[in-house]
C-alpha cells in the first residue's frame, strides 16, 4: 500500500513559489476527491494552497 503523506506540518515555515513570501503553515487537509493537501497559512488564512504552490524554506 503506498500512503501519501503531508509534505510540510502546522508551524512549519515554508516559501509560497509563486510571490517568494515566507508564510507559516496554519494548518493542512487533505482533499480526497483532488487527491492532495491543501495548506492554509497564518499569514493569510482566507486562501488556501496545494504542495506544489509551497517549498521549503
Amino acid at each position: 500500500m503506498n500512503l501519501k503523506t503531508n509534505q510540510f506540518i502546522a508551524g512549519e515555515s515554508v516559501k509560497i513559489k509563486a510571490t517568494d513570501e515566507m508564510v507559516t503553515v496554519l494548518r493542512c487537509k487533505f482533499i480526497k476527491n483532488m487527491k492532495r493537501y491543501s495548506y492554509v497559512v497564518k499569514e493569510n488564512p482566507s486562501t488556501f494552497y496545494f504542495e506544489e504552490e509551497l517549498i521549503k524554506k
